[in-house]
C-alpha cells in the first residue's frame, strides 16, 4: 500500500513538472521614451585638400561622424582601457584608450552648419522611433496567455 502511495505521488509530480502548454505572447511598450541630442565638430582648414568646396564637404562628413560617435557614447557606454607601469616608485609609462561601438539607427539631422573654423553637426534620437524600428526586427514579447492541456 505504502509503495502504491508514493508511486502515485511521483506520478503526480512528473506530470505538473512538464505540462502541455500553449504560450500566447503580447509585445509591451516602454512608459517613456527619451529624446538625445549629439553634437559634432569638424576643423574646416585641416581637412586634406586645396579645393575650399571639398574641404567644406570633408568637415561635413567627419562632423556627422562626430555627432553619431557622441551619441552612440551616450546610448552604449564608452570602453576605456589603462596602462600604467612603475619602475622605483615613479610612472614610467601611462596609456589611456577609448573605444565605443553600437549601432544607430533612426537619428535625424537637426542642422548642418559652418561655425566660425569649425563645420558643425547637431544629431537628435528620439527612442520612440529606435523601439519601433527595434519593434520591426526583434520583437520583444510578454506573456499574454497560457493555455494548458
Amino acid at each position: 500500500m505504502r509503495s502504491l502511495i508514493i508511486a502515485a505521488l511521483l506520478l503526480t509530480l512528473t506530470a505538473c513538472a512538464s505540462p502541455d502548454k500553449y504560450v500566447q505572447w503580447e509585445t509591451e511598450a516602454p512608459e517613456n521614451f527619451p529624446t538625445i541630442t549629439a553634437v559634432g565638430y569638424a576643423p574646416l582648414e585641416l581637412q586634406p585638400s586645396d579645393n575650399k568646396s571639398q574641404k567644406v564637404l570633408m568637415a561635413m562628413q567627419a562632423s556627422k561622424i562626430a555627432a553619431y560617435r557622441e551619441l552612440a557614447e551616450q546610448v552604449y557606454g564608452q570602453r576605456i582601457d589603462a596602462n600604467s607601469s612603475v619602475s622605483d616608485w615613479v610612472l614610467n609609462d601611462d596609456q589611456v584608450r577609448a573605444s565605443v561601438s553600437g549601432i544607430i539607427r533612426g537619428a535625424k539631422i537637426v542642422k548642418t552648419y559652418p561655425s566660425g573654423e569649425f563645420y558643425v553637426t547637431e544629431l537628435s534620437l528620439d527612442f520612440e522611433q529606435v523601439w519601433h524600428l527595434y519593434q520591426q526586427q526583434n520583437r520583444p514579447r510578454k506573456v499574454k496567455e497560457v493555455t494548458y492541456f
